[in-house]
């Protein structure tokens, strides 16, 4: 099977990007790549072959969605090179990850179907980003609506990351929808050796010490020298719409509760990522400076939150691993699954998160770790649960279970292979895959 893959890979590195990367490598990249360097022409094991337009139309995180001209240049460019490669390497079918509800994205994605649709046999949607079904019914002029409905038309196949995600294929009436969740390389394969005695040893630690106890030294060196700080991870794109506000409120109520109680544990914040604009960043610096995010030490008030901005891989691994809770209180207009989430499983750290779009399908029945959206309060009591919860084994086991790469890859080839059958599903009834 030929795939032509119209999507970008990193840089700018997020969500999406680092998916259609993994995607991408795993299918054996680009095969024209692969061809000319090695002369091999054999599939890859999933009897993909893959010709990659890498559509980068944003220099960085504050340039996506944006307006330049150049775009335009750009985008036509692309579009040259996906029917180039539709005549010269025989590529009938074509990937592409449409647009959340926003203008000049949408705009984009018109045009791609413009020029390209016509040339290819059967078009594969894969619904990274959320919300433009509701955006298109309550944010756009009908004429809008007209135009996005004529040039998607009923697509071939829609895979989509949950079943939340069901509307927006299903407003542009494809013919089948797959669920397949994305999935990631296990980031800590030595998690039952290097991180979960040393989870189990703070947990333990910091239990006793809720109770008025004291340590003992063989408790103090397995649980590191800080036992009574519990240590909070927020790892994203540093804005308001990812939660980090909230975060910041939620941390500090907590810190309230636990002194009017005399509690010996405090919460500390770690604030991992990069600002997406200015205004943000200048409020960060504000809020982290006021008193109630501030703790005594010594005898002098310091501040409860550090920021370490962006994280490289081993950076992420060594913060990940020393944290003892992971908050991530998104309401974000286009979050559709929340990657980051699902690594903080792998680590078997426990997750405070919103009930926001796929966010509570990948979370086991009941998980205590859910609260609402724009709800400080709610993160404050879920970060005091987390505290005296022992859940990092069956966190990771839902990882294993369900957000491996190999269940991604399994799921994903299946899907895109379906459109391959002769017996095809009429228009209009959609086809559910679980992952």
């Amino acid at each position: 099977m030929k795939l032509l893959v119209f999507a970008h890979v990193p840089p700018p590195f997020h969500g999406q990007s680092y998916a259609v990367d993994l995607m991408l490598d795993s299918f054996g990249g680009d095969h024209r790549r692969r061809k000319s360097k090695s002369g091999d022409e054999s599939p890859n094991r999933f009897g993909i072959e893959c010709y990659h337009v890498n559509a980068q139309f944003s220099r960085g995180l504050e340039d996506i969605g944006e307006f330049r001209s150049l775009k335009l240049v750009q985008l036509f460019i692309y579009c040259l090179e996906a029917i180039w490669c539709r005549f010269r390497y025989g590529v009938t079918y074509f990937y592409y990850v449409p647009a959340p509800g926003k203008n000049i994205a949408l705009y984009r994605d018109w045009l791609v179907m413009l020029f390209c649709r016509p040339f290819f046999e059967r078009i594969i949607l894969h619904w990274h980003a959320a919300g433009l079904a509701k955006w298109l019914e309550t944010s756009v002029q009908i004429r809008t609506r007209a135009i996005t409905y004529r040039l998607f038309k009923p697509v071939d196949l829609s895979i989509v990351l949950s079943k939340c995600n069901f509307a927006d294929a299903e407003k542009l009436l494809s013919r089948h929808i797959y669920v397949v969740s994305n999935g990631i390389p296990d980031p800590c394969p030595d998690f039952a050796q290097s991180v979960l005695p040393r989870r189990k040893a703070r947990f333990a630690a910091r239990t006793k010490l809720l109770k008025g106890e004291s340590l003992n030294l063989s408790e103090l060196a397995h649980a590191g020298d800080d036992p009574q700080i519990v240590r909070v991870l927020f790892l994203a794109h540093c804005m308001k719409e990812k939660g980090l506000f909230d975060t910041l409120t939620g941390v500090a109520l907590a810190n309230a509760h636990l002194s009017r109680v005399n509690s010996p544990i405090r919460v500390h914040l770690t604030v991992a990522g990069e600002f997406v604009n200015l205004s943000d960043q200048t409020e960060f610096y504000t809020r982290i400076a006021q008193p109630d995010l501030q703790i005594e030490s010594d005898r002098t008030a310091k501040s409860c939150v550090t920021y370490i901005g962006f994280a490289n891989v081993e950076y992420k691994r060594r913060v990940f691993t020393e944290s003892d809770c992971f908050c991530f209180p998104t309401y974000y207009h286009a979050e559709s699954f929340g990657l980051v989430a699902v690594e903080a499983m792998a680590f078997g750290l426990p997750v405070v998160t919103t009930r926001w779009r796929s966010l509570p399908e990948m979370f086991p029945a009941s998980y205590p770790g859910l609260v609402a959206i724009k709800s400080p309060d709610q993160i404050a009591d879920a970060l005091l649960t987390m505290m005296v919860q022992q859940n990092c084994e069956y966190l990771r086991e839902n990882f294993l279970n369900r957000f491996t790469l190999q269940h991604y890859l399994t799921n994903l080839a299946e899907a895109i292979h379906s459109v391959e059958n002769a017996g095809y599903t009429p228009p209009l009834k959609p086809a559910l895959q679980d992952s």
